[in-house]
């Protein structure tokens, strides 16, 4: 026993000893860290002092000491434009991290790679792929303010990459975490980022109210923000320009002169340049305008962006330009401008503003010279449409991958922990004490852990309750309206109606006719009142936003390619009940028939219709045209992505047609088992 005890002395002596002296060297590494951190050193001096740090680290032999210096080296490469090293560095990091299953280390490195490959390296699918990454680390380790910032970001992403619907849904998902955090100077500048950038996607989703609204919401913040007059100008002239696509000119052209008069405007002629345009177009689009002063503005606008080398408002102000002159007829000046517009948006390149450039060229040109630009036009939005569908794909395949790389991970996790408890068990084994020690501080820790559960259950089953008892509520209160509509105000006309019919004949005709004109007006108000009581005790929400989606789709194709058509379709059908997959196969469905009908049919008429039959969703699209060999036509890249489109939700697509006979296309897609 004397022996045992003076080992155990022996050994408590030892580890203070190593403890002071492990101390000792951790304040010299803490220091050097922050050395590197200060920029009034040279960059030199800030890389020499974190390589200082690693060679301390290593001699404390704790892989996280080691590791969070070689991280702070890798940040220092990215802040000093070191960018190969901090790449090649930070990818080896990464590595680590993942060995040593560090999370907080995985978290930052995984953000930091995304904001190289983002910011920097110019990499949108690299960039994505961390940001997605860091965001299951930073959700798991609940660091919200972290979460909030990747989710910002990959919303940006998505918006780049036309995935609008996309970065709507992440940046909402930033915004309610942000409204969730104590609002400092940080989370106002995130919010107010956040908002602008709904703001915007929502103009591009043509959801004009919603990014007005939340234009206005950002406007809220910029007085809690460090330079906020700068992001109020800017934030003012998104709003201006969505009250434009709104068709609200008034209103737009209202703040677009408080922008132009305020003074600190003029620290920026590039972005006076841009507000002058936009207030000048406006202007000409309100159709109140004069002239002279219309197109003085547009070109000093053109002088100021040539000035300022700033290629896009000269891209934006000649397009303009091109669109004033058309419009008051004077096609040469049109002509040059639309051309310039068109040689600026190759060049930067501006893809959406080039085929406008082409559209107004094919429009003022003439005969094969006209032609070639609808050609283009046609082909770049062709080839646009299969990068923005290949872009949404290739996002999804990173997330299926980050999954599955996810669960492999978490497989070689549970190897590595069962090797580890074996050897952990033969070495407490020789050590009885320490075993006893370890195994109560076990059990202190799986206590706390089943009462933290217990917690959150409690908390859950607490929730589930409250949102019980907030839907039986709100059934109830549909009910009760219902009842009221069809019981009182209903029975109340009925009898007017009745009252009115039984003096019909007391009078003269003209009192007849009079009266039997009253009556009708009350049995319209009757079936409006029994439609709404009907609709407010439905348990769902009607459908019929997707078919004025369709009806705006076919109405401006057949517009377009200067078609006659007809469009029939069922209220059978629930669309809200249909998921989101099924209604955008729908969609480009239609959209790639109408394009292929245009294209090689010939066709003057096309009839569409959608109907519900033994719950199958049934549409069909007939066209006059010249009609074609099914036979010898299935390998067309049009009717590919069709057939393509129908297997993805599990339908079936049929094409009839004979040669001068036109064509039928005949879609079935399973109704059941449908959910948003």
């Amino acid at each position: 026993m004397r022996l045992i005890f003076s080992l155990i002395l022996l050994s408590t002596f030892l580890n203070v000893a190593n403890a002071q002296r492990d101390n000792k060297l951790l304040d010299s590494i803490y220091l050097l860290r922050e050395l590197s951190n200060n920029s009034s050193f040279t960059k030199e001096d800030r890389i020499n002092y974190i390589k200082k740090a690693i060679t301390l680290s290593k001699k404390t032999e704790q892989d996280t000491t080691i590791l969070k210096s070689n991280r702070q080296l890798a940040y220092t490469y990215l802040l000093t434009g070191e960018y190969n090293s901090f790449e090649k560095l930070a990818l080896e990091n990464l590595e680590t991290a993942k060995e040593l299953n560090d999370s907080i280390a995985i978290a930052f490195t995984n953000n930091i790679l995304g904001y190289y490959y983002y910011q920097i390296a110019s990499d949108n699918s690299e960039s994505y792929k961390y940001y997605l990454e860091a965001l299951k680390y930073f959700d798991a380790l609940g660091k919200l303010p972290e979460k909030a910032s990747a989710l910002i970001t990959l919303a940006k992403i998505q918006d780049e990459e036309k995935d609008h619907l996309g970065s709507e849904q992440n940046a909402i998902k930033a915004l309610r975490i942000l409204h969730s955090i104590e609002k400092d100077q940080d989370v106002s500048e995130e919010m107010y980022y956040v908002l602008n950038l709904l703001g915007i996607v929502s103009l591009k989703l043509e959801n004009y109210d919603q990014s007005i609204s939340f234009h206005n919401q950002s406007l809220d913040l910029v007085d809690d923000i460090e330079n906020g007059e700068e992001l109020e100008i800017m934030s003012l002239n998104d709003l201006a320009y969505s009250y434009r696509e709104k068709g609200n000119y008034k209103e737009s052209l209202k703040i677009f002169k408080r922008i132009l008069d305020d003074p600190l405007l003029k620290e920026d002629m590039s972005f006076y340049g841009l507000v002058l345009d936009n207030y000048s177009f406006t202007k000409f689009l309100s159709g109140d305008y004069v002239y002279d002063e219309v197109e003085q503005n547009l070109k000093e606008s053109l002088e100021i962006s040539i000035n300022q080398q700033d290629p896009y408002t000269e891209l934006a102000a000649s397009i303009d330009l091109s669109k004033f002159y058309k419009e008051n007829k004077k096609i040469d000046s049109s002509l040059k401008y639309a051309k310039k517009s068109f040689k600026l948006s190759e060049e930067i390149p501006m893809n959406d503003l080039l085929l406008e450039s082409m559209k107004i060229l094919a429009d003022l040109t003439e005969g094969e010279e006209s032609k070639s630009y609808l050609e283009r036009h046609i082909k770049l939005s062709d080839s646009l449409l299969r990068v923005e569908r290949a872009v949404r794909n290739k996002h999804a395949r990173i997330e299926l991958q980050t999954d599955q790389l996810e669960a492999e991970n978490e497989q070689i996790s549970k190897e590595n922990f069962y090797l580890l408890i074996l050897s952990a068990g033969l070495l407490l084994t020789a050590v009885l004490v320490y075993l006893v020690i370890s195994q109560r501080a076990k059990n202190r820790k799986l206590k706390l852990i089943q009462v933290q559960q217990k917690a959150n259950e409690d908390i859950y089953n607490l929730m589930l309750s409250q949102q019980d008892k907030v839907d039986e509520a709100r059934t109830l209160e549909k009910k009760r309206i219902s009842e009221e509509l069809h019981d009182g105000v209903l029975g109340r006309l009925f009898g007017t109606r009745l009252s009115l019919d039984s003096i019909n004949f007391k009078d003269g005709k003209e009192a007849m006719m009079t009266r039997a004109n009253y009556i009708g007006q009350l049995k319209t108000i009757e079936e409006d009142i029994r439609k709404i009581s009907h609709e407010l005790n439905t348990d769902f929400v009607s459908g019929s936003g997707f078919m004025d989606i369709v009806s705006e789709l076919i109405e401006n194709q057949t517009q377009a390619y200067g078609l006659t058509y007809e469009f029939n379709y069922t209220d059978d059908v629930s669309w809200d009940s249909v998921s989101n997959k099924t209604k955008i196969n729908i969609y480009r469905i239609i959209q790639e028939s109408m394009q292929n009908i245009y294209k090689h049919a010939n066709a003057k008429a096309i009839k569409i219709s959608i109907s519900l039959e033994n719950d199958v969703i049934c549409l069909d699209i007939i066209d006059d045209g010249e009609g074609f060999d099914t036979s010898k036509s299935k390998k067309g890249i049009g009717l590919k992505n069709m057939t393509s489109r129908v297997e993805e939700i599990n339908g079936r697509i049929t094409f009839n047609s004979q040669s001068g006979n036109g064509t039928t296309v005949n879609v079935k897609i399973p109704y059941d088992n449908q959910s948003t």
